[in-house]
């Protein structure tokens, strides 16, 4: 095949992808090999690509592309997440469009538009993640609502309540008035909020005072059941066993006393309203207190309240304010800043509610999924989030897993004609409970009652490591036996308790084994200022519309090169761009060459035989070096050392050094061995960039139809012979500094020059090399150096090369005089550290070795540079 001028990732990228979706290459079935299993975090089914999934899988194509070629049986799944409260408002607000009310609707009739919309828009972001190279075995994917899922969620439920760890009970949840929902405590998030402290009169019943109470929330004082002291506050004593008037209702409440009360906020009087406040709710709990629910579920007031019936709560508050005011029953206001919680998925504020909900107990599984993160079988990248893990798993409360939603898991609890209810996978199971649980045979389906509510996304998604390999429906069977646990997971740390614990609590329960051996975070990708990506503030690219500018290969190396592990990224398209001019150095590399005419036979030119020797050691060390960044998760620094490794050492020496001369051939055996080492580049690369890769493994040799450098082996790394390696650096260090003295002095390339060493040469192995690269007519050992010869140093052995009538001496004196000042200021601040007793009475040895060493070799340089001045001088 010819090769194109120019690198056009559109005319590589969707034929190979599509070769290998041919070949069947990223499917996978058990068989001897040792597994490699990576499941993917189930994006919402409805979602579309965003910057954050490109990162996330980026990552794990790049894990799972490279255990192919460790020669490991990797099989990545893929899925999406049904994403109850997201999807069902998309739905709600679809039909809103077309004049459906969602209450107009029954259950079955409002599913039927919700699946219709989840055909409509499902899967796309799997599709998009094919485009960025994703190696998923796709004849896998799954749906957390599929019938496999679905199945091992219900029975699950049934297990886990026979077991006495779910139970149903009223209690105070995280109410979202607008999703009309309850929420987990880890759904709603805290944000500093600058609101008011109003003082509110309390008119003490039978006298003239008032007792006055601070609260936050004057629309809830209609649900005031109680006021409270503390029974140690000397400014309250006068309340004891007396009754108060709540303002504006006219309501008598008790007041009660309790060292709950802090005697320190506000006037230490507290309004207690059981229905709308955790903390009172445990107070009219202890006191008996009645509970008055004034909220409807959308956040109005509700005909309990008996005043603003109607109104939304927050206009309530405006409007409260001025009645307290007119009334005389508002003391003062103050400026009050305090953590108000917001539901994660709509954004709106929370409402604590009474309410009738599911529950898991979680304590039983705190328990076991602790230890196994704290003593790291189950390591966590980077280990910092070990101790967010601990934090939480210690401070664990009841899972509330039940949802006011029709779209998702519907609760497999059926409620009794008399009263009590059963629980069962199936319509069958539960009338066969109900039967012999009511002692009535006559009993049929439509006497039962389903729960209207569904399950919390979550408690599908804590069950995906065991489920995509339908390790709940059917226990022990040859593929959870196989895959489980999974190799890897990859994810934000922002789902470390929604997800990756209850994953790590659900493989323990049913598996009796951790989910994943390794959790690698990702950070927040956010734009070069440092603002976290949102559609709002227009800073998030569409990730197809980068991959169409800059080639997958681009975006992926670009991704790469801001992301270490669990630090936030800072992305900037001209990342990309490096990344795009990355690919076009590889693919002008290749075609250099594949444009050299080749010689068989011949003697093979020493010089070109060093540096193939050389690069090939070079290989090995890198190859090593990435080997262990791997096993570290140093994906990022990993790339950066194949990146080095091929533009500067591949491209800008070694084929410098090989390359024939003009119109002139290449041996055989240097063409065969540079060849080689491409390859075996393109193999280090091929987990970064797939694309770029296989195009070039295809047209370096004949291929047969189904081969691939997806599944082509690493290569082994060999001994290095370190000492030959080190030569020819110091080699590379004289070549820079001679080319620096052409530049400098205005020498031309085609000018031979002589190189003296001075004393002893310790690279005359690779003098051919340097002979080459610089155009040296000789490389002599001196006992001193020509008189007005550029010198330089490279480690303590000096260098030099005569240039009788090449230079300015004038400008070549004054370049040195330069040189000298610094070097002489750098002696003086090594001595002033070497003559101060503190630093050699503390520091190390080695630092004070390194010093005396650094002291050493400027002494030396100063001196050569002082007679190279001299010389000039004569």
């Amino acid at each position: 095949m010819e090769l194109a001028s120019k690198y056009n990732p559109a005319d590589v990228e969707g034929k190979w992808y599509q070769y290998w979706l041919d070949h069947k290459l990223f499917s996978s079935k058990p068989d001897g090999r040792e597994p490699y299993t990576v499941v993917i975090p189930p994006p919402n089914v409805t979602g579309v690509l965003h910057m954050g999934h490109m990162l996330n899988n980026t990552i794990q194509d790049i894990l799972v592309r490279r255990a192919r070629m460790e020669g490991k049986n990797a099989c990545w799944v893929p899925g999406t997440d049904h994403a109850s409260i997201a999807t069902e408002a998309k739905v709600v607000n679809k039909l809103a469009a077309e004049g459906i009310k969602k209450t107009d609707l029954t259950r079955d009739e409002f599913l039927k538009h919700a699946w219709a919309w989840t055909e409509e828009h499902g899967g796309i972001i799997l599709k998009q993640l094919r485009k960025l190279g994703a190696s998923c075995d796709w004849d896998r994917t799954a749906f957390t609502m599929d019938e496999k899922r679905s199945e091992s969620v219900l029975k699950v439920f049934v297990d886990l309540y026979n077991k006495g760890l779910i139970y149903r009970g009223v209690r105070m949840v995280n109410w979202d008035p607008k999703a009309l929902t309850a929420l987990s405590d880890e759904e709603v998030i805290y944000k500093e909020e600058h609101g008011k402290l109003y003082y509110l009169r309390y008119k003490i019943e039978g006298e003239d005072g008032y007792a006055v109470v601070a609260t936050t929330r004057p629309e809830t004082i209609m649900g005031d059941t109680a006021m409270c002291i503390n029974p140690n506050d000397p400014k309250n004593q006068h309340l004891k066993g007396k009754k108060v008037i709540v303002p504006l209702v006219g309501r008598v409440i008790p007041v009660i006393e309790d060292d709950y009360v802090d005697i320190e906020f506000g006037t230490g009087c507290l309004k207690v309203t059981p229905a709308h406040d955790v903390n009172d709710y445990m107070l009219g709990e202890k006191y008996n207190l009645p509970s008055i629910d004034i909220f409807n579920d959308n956040g109005t007031l509700s005909e309990a309240a008996g005043m603003y019936v109607g109104m939304d709560r927050f206009e309530v508050r405006k409007q409260i304010e001025k009645d307290l005011e007119a009334a005389g029953l508002l003391e003062k206001t103050e400026a009050y800043t305090n953590k108000v919680g917001y539901s994660e998925r709509t954004n709106v504020v929370i409402e604590p509610k009474l309410s009738m909900q599911w529950f898991l107990k979680m304590q039983h599984f705190a328990d076991m999924a602790l230890p196994p993160v704290m003593n790291d079988e189950l390591k966590f990248y980077p280990p910092k989030y070990k101790n967010t893990y601990r934090h939480w798993m210690e401070n664990i409360k009841d899972w509330c897993i039940s949802r006011q939603l029709w779209w998702g898991h519907r609760i497999p609890a059926y409620f009794l004609p008399e009263g009590g209810y059963v629980v069962a996978a199936t319509d069958e199971e539960a009338l066969k409970l109900a039967k012999e649980k009511t002692g009535n045979d006559a009993l049929t389906m439509a006497d039962l009652r389903q729960d209207e509510d569904c399950l919390d996304t979550w408690f599908s998604s804590w069950l995906w490591p065991i489920s995509l390999f339908d390790g709940i429906n059917r226990p022990g069977n040859e593929e959870i036996n196989y895959y489980y646990p999974t190799s890897d997971l990859v994810t934000g740390p922002d789902i470390i308790f929604f997800w990756v614990a209850r994953m790590i609590m659900a493989g323990y329960e049913y598996e009796g084994n951790m989910p994943f051996k390794n959790v690698y975070f990702t950070g927040i990708v956010r734009d070069k200022l440092g603002r976290k990506m949102s559609k709002s503030l227009g800073n998030s690219p569409d990730p197809l519309e980068l991959i169409d500018k800059y080639g997958a290969d681009g975006v992926r190396m670009g991704m790469m090169l801001a992301a270490p592990a669990g630090n936030d990224i800072l992305f900037d398209d001209a990342l990309c761009e490096q990344g795009r001019n990355f690919c076009n150095k590889i693919w002008n590399s290749f075609r250099l060459i594949k444009g050299w005419q080749v010689a068989e036979g011949g003697v093979i030119p020493t010089d070109a035989h060093l540096a193939v020797q050389w690069f090939d050691m070079k290989l090995d060390m890198v190859s090593a070096e990435i080997a262990d960044l791997f096993s570290k998760y140093r994906l990022s620094e990993a790339l950066m050392v194949v990146y080095k490794l091929f533009w500067d050492e591949f491209s800008s020496c070694l084929l410098e050094i090989v390359k024939p001369a003009y119109g002139q051939p290449i041996n055989g055996f240097i063409y065969t061995m540079t060849l080689d080492a491409f390859e075996r580049l393109l193999t280090l690369l091929h987990p970064f960039m797939p694309f770029i890769t296989e195009e070039l493994w295809q047209q370096l040799r004949d291929r047969k139809p189904g081969e691939s450098l997806m599944v082509a082996p690493l290569e082994e790394s060999n001994e290095v012979n370190e000492e030959f390696v080190q030569q020819f650096e110091l080699a590379k260090e004289v070549i820079s500094n001679i080319r620096a003295i052409r530049t400098q002095k205005n020498v031309a390339m085609k000018e031979p020059l002589e190189l003296q060493v001075v004393g002893a040469n310790p690279v005359e192995h690779i003098n051919p090399v340097i002979e080459k690269m610089c155009n040296l007519s000789a490389i002599t050992v001196v006992e001193t150096k020509t008189e007005g010869a550029a010198s330089f140093m490279v480690g303590t052995t000096e260098y030099a090369v005569p240039l009788e009538n090449m230079i300015d001496a004038e400008a070549e004196i004054a370049r040195m005089e330069a040189e000298l000042k610094h070097k002489e200021g750098f002696l003086q601040g090594i001595l002033k550290k070497l003559s101060n007793e503190k630093f050699v009475n503390n520091a190390p040895a080695a630092v004070i070795e390194m010093e005396r060493k650094k002291q050493a070799d400027a002494e030396s340089i100063i001196k050569s540079l002082k007679e190279s001045i001299a010389a000039l001088k004569k």
